[in-house]
C-alpha cells in the first residue's frame, strides 16, 4: 500500500522528519498497517484506514492513554492520533522470555486493581469497528448488571435484529436469558476496574523484554472476569497466564459459571461483524443459561 501523499504529509510534518520507507505488517482484521521509517533512521507503527468512522483511531489513543495511567503493563506510547492515520511507538516483536505467560497473567492482575467509581467510560469507543457504549445513565454507573445488559448484551441483539441474524430461535433465547440476568450475575461482585476490553492472542506482541506488550483496546471500567472470559476465546491463553492472574488477584467464587456470559458480548459482535458462521456459538452460550 502506497501512502496517500495527504496522509504522508500530515505524518512528516507531525514527526518533523521525512519518510523513505514503509512496510506492511499483516495481521489486522480491521485497519491497515505498516511501519514506517525516517531520514533520521526512527521508525513508527502507522495505522490507516479510509472506511473507518472518523473518531475510531482518537478512540484507540485515548485508550491506550487510559492503560499507560495504571504504569502496570506496556502499551504503545502513542504519537499522534487524527481522524484518518494513528502513529504509535513502533515495538519490534522479540521472543517470549521464560517468564512471559507468568508475568503477563501477573501485570494484566495488577491492571485490574486501577479503578474507578462508575462503570463505563467518559467516552463512547469501539470494539472491532462496532461503535461500544460507555457512557452509562445514573443507574449504571453503579449497577453493573444493569449496564453489561443495556451496554453490551441489549445493544449487540438490537445490531443483530437489524442484520436479520436475530431468528425466532435467537430471539426466544435473547428472552429467557433476559429473565435470568440478575440470578447469573447476582453473586459477582464486580468492581469498576480498568479492562483492556478486547483482549485476544491477536491483540498483543512481545516486547524488546520478552514481555507482553497489549495493543488494540476497547477500554472501559467493568467487571474484570469480562476481561478475563475474552482471553478464553479465539484460542485462549497459556494455563500459566491464569494460574499467575488468580495469584496477584485472586476470582471470587462462580466466575466459571458467569464466563460464557462476558463471551456471549464478543460472540455477538463477530457476528454482526463477520456474520452467520458466529450465529451458533451465540446460541450455545446463551442456551448454557437457560
Amino acid at each position: 500500500m502506497i501512502l496517500r501523499e495527504t496522509i504522508k504529509n500530515k505524518l512528516e510534518t507531525v514527526i518533523a522528519d521525512k519518510i523513505i520507507s514503509q512496510k506492511p505488517v499483516s495481521g489486522g482484521c480491521i485497519n491497515n498497517a505498516e511501519i514506517i521509517s525516517t531520514q533520521s533512521g526512527k521508525s513508527y507503527f502507522l495505522k490507516t484506514n479510509s472506511n473507518s468512522p472518523k473518531d475510531m483511531f482518537l478512540k484507540e489513543a485515548n485508550g491506550l492513554v487510559e492503560i499507560a495511567k495504571a504504569n502496570v503493563i506496556h502499551v504503545p506510547r502513542v504519537i499522534y492520533a487524527a481522524d484518518d492515520f494513528l502513529i504509535l511507538e513502533n515495538i519490534a516483536p522479540k521472543t517470549k522470555n521464560k517468564m512471559f505467560w507468568e508475568n503477563f497473567g501477573r501485570d494484566f492482575g495488577k491492571l485490574h486493581k486501577f479503578t474507578s467509581k462508575c462503570f463505563g467510560f467518559y467516552e463512547d469507543n469501539y470494539i472491532g469497528s462496532t461503535r461500544q457504549l460507555n457512557i452509562p445513565t445514573t443507574n449504571e454507573a453503579t449497577n453493573w448488571i444493569d449496564f453489561y445488559f443495556n451496554k453490551r448484551l441489549l445493544y449487540q441483539y438490537r445490531l443483530a435484529e437489524t442484520k436479520g441474524y436475530a431468528d425466532k430461535e435467537l430471539q426466544k433465547a435473547f428472552s429467557l436469558m433476559e429473565s435470568r440476568i440478575n440470578i447469573i450475575l447476582n453473586d459477582c461482585d464486580a468492581k469498576p476496574s480498568l479492562l483492556h476490553g478486547d483482549l485476544w492472542s491477536g491483540n498483543f506482541i512481545t516486547d524488546d523484554l520478552g514481555n507482553a506488550c497489549v495493543i488494540d483496546p476497547a477500554v472501559y471500567y467493568g467487571h474484570r472476569e469480562a476481561d478475563l472470559a475474552m482471553t478464553k476465546l479465539f484460542g485462549g491463553f497459556d494455563p500459566r497466564f491464569y494460574s499467575a492472574y488468580i495469584e496477584e488477584n485472586p476470582l471470587n467464587d462462580g466466575y466459571i459459571y458467569r464466563e460464557n456470559l462476558y463471551k456471549l458480548y464478543h460472540v455477538l459482535n463477530h457476528l454482526n461483524l463477520f456474520g452467520s458462521g458466529y450465529y451458533n456459538q451465540a446460541v450455545d452460550l446463551i442456551n448454557f443459561y437457560i
